[in-house]
């Protein structure tokens, strides 16, 4: 298992969140997301100025082996999309937590932040999940 960021807050879904500072959160899919989907073929990227809801699906990623719902751990407005993603979907499953992120969201709520997983919680819940 890949070393998970200390900077990174997490869903029960498998998605990050990285808190930027400037009322950014960028968001993407954990390395032990994108190994269990293995090979992705295809990301739909929301639209810039979109709105997005904490917790509704707002991006999809596709491998060879099934099609995964992303979904916003936070509410806001899409600031940025990883258009790179459309060439290379396979920088999600290189660079997880880098390169492969999806999207960025202007935050509504900062208190959201509080409700989602610290990376310690999250590796506990990946180790649950494989007993």
């Amino acid at each position: 298992m890949s070393e998970i960021p200390g900077d990174l807050k997490f869903m029960k879904s498998h998605e990050w969140a990285r808190v930027e500072g400037d009322g950014k959160v960028t968001v993407g899919i954990s390395d032990h997301a994108q190994g269990l989907l293995g090979d992705l073929v295809y990301v739909e990227l929301p639209n810039i100025g979109d709105r997005v809801e904490a917790g509704t699906a707002s991006a999809v990623v596709e491998s060879v082996k099934a099609a995964s719902d992303v979904y916003s751990p936070v509410s806001g407005t899409v600031t940025a999309v990883n258009a790179a993603l459309a060439d290379k979907p396979e920088t999600i499953n290189e660079d997880a937590y880098g390169e492969g992120w999806i999207f960025t969201v202007e935050i509504d709520e900062p208190d959201q932040l509080n409700e989602l997983l610290a990376p310690d919680d999250y590796a506990e819940l990946l180790e649950e999940d494989d007993h």
